[in-house]
């Protein structure tokens, strides 16, 4: 089925699936690296060996269906190599929703530290919000259950769109921990209190305990910027701003189970948690996979249209931004597509995320596919 469910900002552009989008039926056994490969200060070009099994003109013809959606960049990574890159990777783009799994990540680190406790309650954090304050019941919502979408409040949001406040369920209506809505006044307060616990902006966060440690090139802390609006809640949704090159070392690092040369980044039990599902989530009568701790996860064959492998999860932001992760082949797929806002105001941002001069989630499992099938067949 192609169908796209345009979400606010946050949401992103390939979550909407169906069970129509059936599992790939030709998976290929694992691809097998010798050892952990990780970039030095630039990602190497694609060697002959970097390239070896994978079919050039299957590549080639990924990268002409690519250029014919006006797509901004691709790279591919099997075994920390580039086996192939197109488009400007080193242009910095907002990435929409690839924010929450990137905040995931600060969460893995500093909960493991002690700085955050997960399990404790909105009540607990002193959250609340305005002009309408939470209720009693919507306070007992704890940070895991935001970090899972489950938190069972319904507040509106600082950004969303029409679909989401026609969607969003009536207050009250699920306890917290009990439903899964795909709610930004969740994935917004998480920010908020991580800022909060940790006395730290998130960009500032991010750039010493991920990006310095794994030697991104492009990402600075002012990349993290805030959009919102008071008179519908006080928190703000915060953005990052960020190139394919740094965004597959992102994804490099999962594939690794936050391990960087050596250094454990994220916590590997966090990374575990966050990759693996445990349940089918549902928009409406529509199964979309599984959902944790702010990933997009295979579950029940159900991830990327036309694409899905078992285990693969992603990171997805409205429009075409994408960090796929696939483990059954070391493999690590990025898309950019450029539908940068023209200012980092909310109209702005609400307007690029549903502009409809953008990658569909039929067409990015379409590429997914192609790419695919160029491994294995070299």
């Amino acid at each position: 089925m192609k169908m796209k469910i345009l979400f606010a900002f946050a949401i992103a552009a390939a979550c909407m699936l169906t069970a129509a989008h059936a599992q790939n039926e030709s998976a290929k056994p694992p691809a097998s690296c010798s050892a952990p490969v990780f970039p030095g200060h630039d990602w190497k070009p694609a060697s002959p060996e970097s390239q070896k099994g994978w079919s050039k003109p299957a590549l080639d013809a990924a990268h002409a269906y690519a250029d014919s959606l006006h797509d901004s960049s691709v790279m591919i990574v099997q075994c920390g190599q580039v086996v192939d890159q197109w488009g400007d990777t080193g242009k910095k783009l907002t990435t929409f929703s690839v924010r929450k799994s990137l905040i995931s990540a600060l969460y893995g680190i500093y909960a493991a530290e002690g700085k955050i406790d997960i399990n404790e309650t909105l009540e607990q954090a002193a959250i609340d919000d305005t002009p309408s304050p939470l209720t009693k019941e919507e306070r007992q919502a704890k940070i895991v259950d935001l970090l899972r979408a489950r938190s069972g409040v319904y507040h509106a949001a600082a950004f969303e769109v029409d679909f989401q406040r026609k969607m969003r369920p009536a207050r009250g209506s699920h306890a917290p921990g009990t439903f899964w809505f795909y709610n930004n006044w969740d994935f917004n307060v998480l920010g908020t209190i991580f800022e909060k616990k940790t006395g730290l902006k998130i960009g500032e966060a991010f750039y010493q305990r991920i990006a310095k440690p794994i030697g991104m090139q492009d990402f600075q802390p002012g990349d993290v910027y805030y959009i919102g609006d008071a008179s519908v809640s006080t928190h703000p949704a915060f953005m990052f701003q960020m190139t394919a090159r740094d965004m597959a070392r992102f994804g490099l690092l999962y594939l690794n189970h936050g391990l960087w040369n050596n250094h454990q980044i994220i916590p590997a039990d966090w990374v575990e948690k966050s990759t693996h599902a445990n349940e089918m989530v549902h928009l409406g009568h529509m199964n979309l996979g599984g959902y944790e701790y702010l990933w997009w996860v295979e579950y029940g064959g159900i991830h990327i249209p036309e694409a899905t492998l078992p285990g693969m999860y992603s990171a997805q932001g409205a429009g075409g931004h994408y960090i796929l992760v696939i483990p059954s082949l070391n493999t690590v797929i990025v898309n950019q597509f450029d539908n940068e806002p023209d200012a980092h105001t909310s109209d702005s941002v609400l307007h690029a995320a549903q502009n409809p001069h953008q990658m569909w989630d039929s067409q990015f499992g379409h590429l997914v596919k192609l790419i695919l099938n160029a491994e294995g067949n070299g």
